[in-house]
């Protein structure tokens, strides 16, 4: 097993990684990655996971990544750091010089929300470019220490007219009281939010995509946020709160838990 950080294992395109390796993430950070959990080596959303990282490196690259490949790098990861469960990214770089894509997989402790209610601070910052997940997003980071230096949990971030777009790394949903509803603005699909957009449609509360601004809050009774490590309740967004509805956390609860997963 090789570590370069405290529960950390690295591959690089099937091999323990190098310190010539990860130069590359390093200095020429250009790319793009998923994250999910890894449980007993299987993934819920699995499919979405490789579709996206299949067609960012399209875009980015001009080159298809194979997703039985992918499947398999994960896997042969899982087995170098000796686990079953796990936090997983899988990053695509095109290294100086190459004409070809190299995956790396980085495996971790695996992570277990706690459910939390949770506290988010508006800033005003939308992505460019959001529908594509990157490495280094310097301004989501810094926002979201900002948040957090100021007592919340969370960034959110809002583009120009006071627009919710999404979480510095999560998704917000809001309840109105028949539906969820997610932001109808440019942010990043996340898969947590892909699998209960598609679970919900298959009940009798189906979601909806609609405009949400920061002065219309008060319109909706409750609001969560997913993101790779599961779904938690928002009690306050700036100096609005909201009440923890219990029901609406226990049919996302079911809706996600229902989701079967894919082995790795």
């Amino acid at each position: 097993m090789t570590l370069f950080a405290p529960d950390l294992y690295v591959e690089f395109d099937g091999r323990p990684a190098t310190g010539d390796d990860l130069r590359i993430p390093a200095f020429a950070s250009y790319g793009h990655f998923t994250a999910m959990q890894v449980r007993d080596r299987t993934v819920r959303g699995l499919a979405l996971h490789l579709d996206r990282l299949d067609s960012a490196n399209r875009e980015l690259f001009g080159l298809p990544l194979d997703g039985e490949r992918v499947r398999e790098l994960i896997g042969h990861a899982l087995d170098g750091a000796g686990v079953r469960d796990a936090s997983v990214r899988v990053h695509a770089f095109m290294p100086p010089d190459s004409a070809a894509t190299v995956p790396m997989v980085t495996v971790r402790e695996p992570a277990r929300a706690d459910g939390a209610p949770q506290s988010l601070m508006s800033v005003p910052f939308a992505r460019s470019l959001p529908h594509i997940k990157r490495p280094g997003e310097f301004c989501q980071i810094y926002y979201g220490q900002q948040a957090r230096r100021a007592g919340f949990d969370e960034a959110l971030l809002t583009s120009p007219g006071g627009m919710v777009t999404e979480g510095s790394i999560t998704n917000i949903g809001f309840w109105d009281g028949t539906s969820v509803v997610w932001p109808d603005a440019p942010a990043l699909a996340g898969i947590t939010m892909t699998l209960l957009e598609s679970g919900l449609a298959r009940t009798d509360r189906p979601s909806v995509r609609r405009g949400v601004t920061l002065d219309g809050l008060d319109a909706y009774r409750a609001a969560f946020v997913t993101n790779s490590q599961g779904i938690a309740p928002v009690h306050r967004i700036d100096d609005t709160a909201f009440t923890v509805d219990e029901d609406l956390m226990k049919l996302l609860g079911q809706v996600y838990e229902a989701i079967p997963r894919d082995a790795v």
